[in-house]
């Protein structure tokens, strides 16, 4: 009994982190309509900002986390202000390669500062040892990490529902025109949700760095589950990406148990069972 529920709750702390990845590029792609190639990218800058404010500056995960989470947020801010901003209007193809070109900008920078050896960061000493749960001893970090997880769904979905901002957010990505014309300040607003997904991106990054050995191809590898994810659960759906992240975090933890490499590979079989019937995304056109 205990093997499955830590297979559960291993699968449970992927999605977690892949989730905080997937929503952003979901909000991103969901409000704008960019489909931001660079958010792995961003990711791993995630993990690199978090390293070097614990080992060089304060020693503190907490500093690290939120750090790594407003230095991502901000360069995105910036990416957005200064190069995606100046896209919007143009063919999606022209997009993919500009966010394209940004993944090997960032990746080349990152080795130049930081090199391209593996790196390593400690468990915040206070989430350092197992803790009993559900009968099974479990690593009480990643707990912490499905806690995270699942209170930034809870949050992000009260954010869109139920406040002011989440309104404008939706009257935006549903007719940027017409919001433009209510009095919107859609420019500022567009600026805003790339920030708060690029701040997740990092908050991500930052959540993953004590739980492996990283280098700069970091952001490769999340890229590629975040956007198994977002065709799963459907393009712009919060609540498809959050289902999505759980079934292929779910889906890769039981997977191994299977064979070796299984679990890398039944995520692409489900995407593509999904791209065959319901080629929408399982949440697609639902507008969460």
């Amino acid at each position: 009994m205990a093997l499955p529920i830590q297979e559960i709750l291993t699968g449970l702390s992927l999605g977690s982190r892949y989730f905080l990845v997937a929503i952003g590029l979901s909000l991103i792609f969901g409000v704008l309509g960019v489909l931001n190639f660079a958010h792995g990218a961003l990711y791993m800058i995630g993990a690199y900002v978090s390293l070097t404010v614990v080992q060089n500056v304060t020693g503190s995960f907490w500093v690290g986390l939120v750090a790594a989470g407003l230095a991502v947020g901000l360069l995105g801010a910036i990416i957005e202000m200064g190069l995606i901003r100046r896209v919007y209007d143009r063919d999606e193809l022209d997009q993919l390669i500009l966010t394209f070109a940004l993944v090997l900008i960032i990746t080349d920078l990152t080795r130049t500062v930081w090199g391209s050896g593996n790196q390593t960061m400690a468990t915040p000493e206070l989430l350092a040892s197992n803790v009993q749960f559900l009968g099974t001893s479990y690593p009480a970090y990643r707990l912490f990490v499905i806690v995270v997880g699942f209170a930034a769904m809870g949050v992000f979905w009260y954010a869109i529902q139920r406040t002011y901002l989440g309104r404008l957010v939706r009257a935006t990505s549903s007719d940027r025109d017409m919001a433009a014309l209510l009095g919107v300040n859609v420019p500022r607003l567009y600026t805003g949700v790339f920030f708060v997904g690029s701040f997740l991106a990092g908050i991500g990054g930052a959540l993953a760095a004590p739980m492996q050995a990283f280098t700069p191809a970091l952001g490769d590898q999340v890229i590629i589950n975040a956007f198994v994810i977002v065709v799963i659960g459907g393009l712009g759906s919060f609540t498809g990406a959050f289902v999505g992240a759980m079934f292929i975090g779910l889906l890769q933890s039981f997977g191994v148990l299977v064979a070796t490499g299984v679990g890398q590979l039944l995520p692409f079989l489900a995407m593509i069972l999904v791209l065959i019937f319901r080629p929408e995304g399982l949440f697609g056109g639902e507008g969460q």
